[in-house]
């Protein structure tokens, strides 16, 4: 009987064992859109999966969903909270067979973040390189222009921006909320943010946040220099708004979360281990030959 039992439960860890140990071919992509984008739109997340996987033959590309259809993941990037959102990232990546050797990362914008939350959470299956392209590291501070100009979602969400952007029904419910960094009031924020203000480690410090990013072999953030989306631009690469006004911003290297090294951001640098990059032209307008110059390095 014990024998049995010993068997059904080797049978049952195969598919983990054999995705782990078998895997000779390329370090599988794990792929996270931004805000008002799905998984699988031919024009962006669909066109990325095409070119990396035309540029690495073989590898496993996943571009994660947040929902059951593509329209539930299009508005769970405006309205769903993003714990929950990376609680389920973490599941689905912890049961994907083909990840338990490990994986890359490439988030878009907001997604850019949130794959750095999965970092931070959940070190199984290890996460290699983040690759943050256009990612507000530091949040924002305005949205001067976000996807659809003149929709009725855009200014909805500036009015619950201007509204509260620290009240408990707004920070639960909207994504963009949940990494509104306001200089003006930092306490508040500090507070209230239940998502960007626990990953940048705002309230005190969870060593295993630092430790998990300190696993990353690279951490690549890519920052558009001609931006007109994220406010301000600076928190591309990390960086944000002296506290206390809205005008002059610090590079990474000047703010509190480095000089006191709440997330090993430092240890990183010093190490080698983070990335700037810059790209001309507006936010996600990406050049695929500076793609393939720039990017497809760190996925090989």
């Amino acid at each position: 009987m014990a024998a049995l039992r010993w068997l059904c439960g080797l049978l049952l860890l195969l598919p983990l064992v054999l995705g782990a140990g078998n895997r000779t071919g390329p370090v599988p992509l794990v792929i996270w859109h931004g805000m008002g984008d799905s998984c699988c739109n031919p024009a962006s997340m669909g066109y990325i999966k095409k070119i990396v996987e035309e540029k690495i033959p073989g590898i496993y590309v996943l571009s994660l969903k947040i929902g059951t259809t593509i329209i539930e993941d299009m508005e769970n990037s405006f309205f769903m909270n993003v714990n929950d959102q990376v609680t389920q990232v973490c599941d689905t990546l912890t049961k994907d067979p083909n990840l338990q050797g490990g994986y890359n990362s490439m988030g878009f914008s907001q997604g850019g973040q949130f794959l750095r939350a999965v970092a931070q959470r959940c070190p199984s299956p290890p996460m290699f390189n983040l690759i943050s392209i256009g990612g507000q590291q530091q949040g924002v501070y305005g949205f001067p222009r976000c996807p659809g100009e003149s929709s009725h979602i855009c200014d909805w969400i500036r009015k619950m921006l201007d509204l509260g952007a620290y009240t408990k029904a707004v920070q639960g419910r909207l994504v963009q909320a949940q990494y509104w960094h306001d200089p003006l009031k930092e306490e508040e924020y500090q507070k209230y943010s239940i998502f960007l203000a626990d990953i940048n480690q705002e309230r005190g410090i969870n060593e295993l946040y630092k430790k998990n990013l300190m696993a990353l072999k690279k951490f690549v953030m890519v920052k558009f220099l001609n931006d007109t989306m994220v406010d301000p631009p600076a928190s591309e690469w990390f960086g944000f708004y002296r506290s206390g006004q809205a005008k002059e911003t610090v590079p990474l290297q000047e703010t509190s979360l480095y000089t006191e090294d709440r997330l090993g951001l430092q240890q990183m640098d010093k190490a080698g281990k983070l990335v700037f990059l810059g790209v001309e032209g507006d936010h996600l307008q990406l050049p695929v030959e500076w793609f393939y110059a720039n990017i497809i390095p760190f996925l090989n």
